[in-house]
């Protein structure tokens, strides 16, 4: 099990220690003293170093390596299995809904996962009363807790608009008799913005994501319309005029997804940090290998070349007081996310779940469509399968051999379940090509923050 995990970026050494979280900046002399299971015995370290060192630098490096261990602040402890296996044992409350108001979109994206927005089905926009009961459950089920996240998802929501406006006048009143907080997001491909929803936007949803891929010539050939034309045009206006009207104490996210057909996507982030987005969000596709748009293994040197060239341009315009936020390399060296959360991830299937506009429950919008994944119907939401909402529990890094071995667990919780399932067959079993690059975006991310913390 590795319990420290060393990188080089931009010519530092860093060391982490795995189950702490602390981050160390060292020279290379301790550097190579360590390794990632455990400290070797002082004369194997010193024989195996000494054509690079002197004798005399090896030991001192080492006795203060030792008592880092002995404070255990390197090597610490792995106290949270424990936390792990009781979590699974403790009643499941929902905290957050994706709520699919539109299995309909205006958009026919080439790599859309929702199958160009129908999600395999037929195209149709939610009931206002299905959507009304969507709020009523997800207060019920959410017991003890207050504060409740619902986003506003498709296809495209906005088609839904009338809908929305409607619901949400519901929740308002709902929240109050229940003692409630609920916080609305929305994801819009922008294409319907104009200034009456941006106005309404604005003054309601806690988080917008404004999706764009970037430069002209690439998003036009993914983003396109119906007719095959790209989108670029029209969007890129609205973005900028909706994030001109978010105050700074609100937020949103220019949120784009690179492809194999630009892999060079830190054009994409410049481009859209020169448009005045401050906060930026491109992802990678997810698709199946035999997909003209997919990433594939041949592509990683590229992408981590990337991320490389991210982590000097935001520490460059850091530096300049023109900062920009990337999605990826948001990372709190302070503590992080809680226990519970770093263990479980998302929370997908039993603190989350996502609803179709027939009522239909699943553990999240990349499941909707398979019905072995169903865990009910709006209908009967007392006869939810309690044995899919156990899987989905138990699914923790803790039960996912790869991942309680590896360094990096404690930041990706385990992947996506989704991803998991659908590359592999088993949530348990981690789907390699995105875990690689999630490794590669948190060494930047953990180096970037050091960096500027200095």
């Amino acid at each position: 099990m590795a319990n420290i995990h060393k990188f080089i970026q931009d010519g530092e050494h860093y060391v982490i220690d795995v189950n702490s979280g602390s981050v160390h900046i060292v020279d290379k002399l301790v550097y190579d003293i360590l390794n990632d299971e455990k400290l070797e015995e002082k004369q194997i370290v010193v024989d195996r170093l000494k054509n690079d060192y002197k004798k005399e630098q090896i030991e001192e490096a080492y006795d203060e390596i030792k008592a880092l261990i002995d404070e255990e602040i390197l090597y610490s402890k792995d106290l949270y299995e424990d936390i792990a296996l009781k979590s699974d044992k403790a009643p499941s409350y929902i905290k957050a809904l994706c709520l699919n108001v539109a299995h309909d979109c205006n958009l026919r994206c080439k790599y859309c996962f929702a199958d160009e927005g129908d999600y395999k089905g037929c195209r149709e926009l939610m009931p206002t009363e299905i959507a009304k009961k969507a709020i009523d459950f997800v207060i019920k089920k959410s017991g003890p807790r207050k504060n409740i996240e619902v986003d506003w998802f498709g296809g495209e929501p906005l088609m839904a608009f009338n809908t929305i406006k409607e619901v949400m006048e519901y929740t308002k009143e709902q929240e109050k008799i229940h003692n409630k907080n609920i916080r609305f997001t929305m994801t819009t491909n922008a294409t319907l913005l104009n200034d009456e929803i941006m106005d309404y936007l604005d003054k309601n949803m806690g988080n917008i994501i404004l999706s764009i891929d970037g430069r002209k010539e690439v998003n036009d050939k993914v983003r396109v319309r119906v007719d095959g034309t790209g989108s670029y045009d029209s969007i890129l206006p609205k973005i900028k005029k909706m994030v001109e009207i978010r105050d700074k104490s609100k937020q949103y996210y220019a949120r784009g997804t690179f492809t194999r057909w630009n892999t060079d996507f830190f054009e994409d982030i410049k481009f859209m940090a020169d448009q005045g987005f401050d906060e930026i969000s491109i992802e990678p596709v997810v698709l199946p290998e035999n997909h003209p748009l997919s990433l594939r293994e041949e592509d990683l040197p590229t992408i981590f070349e990337q991320y490389d060239k991210l982590y000097s341009e935001m520490l460059k315009r850091h530096k300049e007081g023109k900062p920009f936020r990337f999605y990826h390399f948001n990372i709190d060296l302070q503590g992080g996310p809680c226990v519970y959360k770093r263990i479980s991830g998302c929370g997908a299937g039993h603190e989350y779940v996502a609803i179709t506009p027939e009522g239909d429950i699943y553990p999240c919008h990349q499941f909707i469509g398979n019905e072995d994944f169903k865990l009910g119907n709006l209908s009967d939401a007392e006869e939810l399968n309690t044995d899919i909402i156990d899987k989905f529990k138990d699914a923790h890094i803790y039960t996912k051999p790869e991942c309680k071995q590896c360094w990096a667990r404690f930041y990706c919780s385990g992947g996506c379940q989704a991803n998991n399932y659908n590359f592999n067959g088993d949530m348990h079993i981690p789907y390699s090509l995105g875990c690689k690059m999630q490794k590669k975006r948190i060494e930047c991310a953990i180096a970037l923050k050091t960096k500027m913390m200095e």
